[in-house]
């Protein structure tokens, strides 16, 4: 299977969770020092800012919008579909869908809103970024299903390093437009990672039943 039985998932879903809640317990409290440790690394990030970096980050932070999320995730799957894995398509599917239902109802939880000067085209509630959420389960399942696919380890270590780099462009991006809060970004990552964890279970859970199916008898696990 492309997803092995781990002992250490549970331990991993609990310590990314509890540093969620608390992350989130900080933000819904208003925390001084939290605010004070944002506006620094905005400050920071903002600093130099030019009509070049404005144009890149414009570019990167659209590629990595929810929306093209479902337009990748959909290519993605659509691949591994014809590729004969027919089970990892839908799982894809359904960690991206499924985990921009729950980024929805941590955002409604939290309900921070954006920094002030964000763009117009930035709605909805701040934490966590939606972007960064989106880009990391994406990195996360190409890692888990394509990366291990590649001929050499050169490659597989090549692509990874550019997947953890684009991640970090993209949350860079966010902060640099003003659409959210560093936190923010770093809340959608912990968010992604706990997530990962409920949807990996989900397919050692439900794959092999799926196996049964007619339409997914012939699938790679």
């Amino acid at each position: 299977m492309i997803i092995e039985q781990e002992r250490d998932r549970p331990f991993r879903l609990l310590i990314s969770g509890a540093f969620l809640v608390f992350l989130m317990k900080v933000v819904m409290d208003h925390s001084g020092p939290l605010q004070f440790m944002d506006d620094i690394l905005i400050s920071a990030v903002q600093k130099h800012t030019t009509g070049t970096k404005d144009v890149l980050y414009k570019l990167i932070s659209t590629l990595a919008s929810p929306t093209m999320d479902i337009i990748w995730v959909l290519v993605i799957g659509f691949l591994l579909w014809g590729f004969k894995y027919k089970i990892p398509a839908l799982w894809a599917l359904g960690t991206l869908i499924g985990g921009d239902v729950v980024a929805f109802i941590v955002k409604h939880i939290v309900q921070r809103q954006r920094p002030i000067g964000h763009l117009a085209a930035d709605t909805g509630y701040s934490f966590p970024s939606g972007h960064v959420f989106g880009t990391f389960l994406l990195v996360a399942i190409l890692w888990i299903i394509a990366v291990p696919l590649l001929a050499t380890m050169w490659h597989r270590v090549l692509v990874r390093m550019l997947m953890i780099i684009w991640l970090g462009l993209v949350a860079l991006s966010r902060v640099y437009l003003g659409a959210h809060y560093p936190t923010d970004t770093i809340g959608a990552m912990l968010l992604g990672y706990a997530w990962l964890q409920i949807a990996e279970w989900l397919y050692l859970w439900l794959a092999p039943k799926l196996k049964n199916w007619r339409l997914t008898h012939h699938s790679v696990l």
